[in-house]
């Protein structure tokens, strides 16, 4: 325990955690924007459904209707929020929805969520490749083992935009609302961790999990980013892992580890919930991923076994002089 009552330690964890949330915050808002810009350009354009028409007939492989690939196209540059509204104007059969939307949950934000992964220590051309293969194999997975037979027809949707000022007014208002729900939460993360390790909270959080953790495979110390990743998703949780990767809290390895569960399996709260709006069963969109991240982990655990350290700092190295 530090020395002071308890307001003088809370006004230190405020004042020691909101240097780093606002560096953190500017970070996340630089990568953020210009991405939404770009979308938001694809978009009205109309380049998202034109790369729809050529990778439609890997999707029908899958037992999903060639338009499918629109919604894993837009969830793979936006975000879950994109998905359920593009889902919504498709009127696809239940079960080719709950699939096509289990894929999106694993594979979605690549741009901001990588940059994350990246910079608590994993190489980002790997979490994209395990992503983009995790989705897909379960996407197959629950074709075979989901009540009822798949749909191939053809579907297909219409996005009119008309005039691009009131599109871009919408799109103003809604990265608006992003930006300063990044601030506000990354900094009141922070602080929640500063006034947790203050007061000796994260043990508690910390003992209960151990079983859990053991069977993903995962480190004692990555259970509070496992959480927050959980409850509220990699780009507003990054916050808390980059700070304890950056303090020694978390070493490399232990973060890597943990990388390879929440980039298949994260935000298991707020986004499955999303879906409710459409009829969607939940456990369908939440066992999957979590079954995946688990064998995503050991896989990764097997293989630091046979590779010497030495030669994983050079690959991190020449994965970073890439980027």
């Amino acid at each position: 325990m530090q020395n002071g009552n308890g307001i003088q330690r809370l006004a230190r964890c405020v004042k020691d955690a909101l240097p780093k949330g606002m560096k953190t915050a500017w970070w996340l808002i630089k990568i953020t924007i210009p991405v939404s810009v770009g979308v938001l350009l694809l978009d009205y354009f109309g380049f998202l459904d034109m790369m729809a028409v050529y990778t439609g007939p890997v999707f029908r492989t899958m037992g999903l209707p060639g338009v499918s690939a629109i919604v894993l196209i837009t969830s793979i540059f936006t975000n879950i929020y994109s998905v359920v509204a593009v889902l919504s104007t498709l009127n696809l059969p239940l079960r080719e929805g709950i699939i096509i939307a289990t894929m999106c949950l694993v594979s979605h934000g690549y741009i901001i969520e990588t940059a994350v992964l990246r910079k608590t220590g994993s190489s980002a051309s790997r979490m994209l490749i395990l992503r983009f293969l995790s989705s897909f194999f379960i996407g197959w997975f629950l074709n075979l083992v989901m009540p009822g037979s798949s749909s191939v027809e053809t579907l297909s949707v219409a996005r009119m935009h008309g005039e691009f000022q009131p599109v871009f007014i919408h799109w103003l208002k809604a990265i608006s609302a992003t930006t300063l729900k990044i601030i506000i939460l990354v900094n009141l993360l922070l602080i929640l961790q500063k006034i947790m390790e203050e007061f000796g909270l994260i043990k508690w959080l910390e003992k209960p999990l151990m079983p859990l953790m053991k069977l993903f495979g995962l480190p004692r110390q990555t259970t509070f980013s496992w959480i927050v990743a959980n409850a509220i998703g990699l780009a507003y949780g990054s916050a808390i892992m980059i700070s304890l990767s950056e303090e020694g809290k978390m070493n490399r390895d232990e973060a890597d580890l943990l990388n390879h569960h929440i980039a298949v399996s994260h935000s298991q709260l707020e986004d499955p919930l999303l879906f409710l709006t459409l009829g969607y069963t939940i456990h369908w969109l939440i066992w999957p991923r979590i079954l995946v991240a688990m064998a995503a982990v050991w896989v990764r655990r097997a293989e630091l076994r046979f590779i010497p350290a030495s030669i994983r700092a050079r690959q991190r190295f020449l994965e970073g002089s890439k980027l």
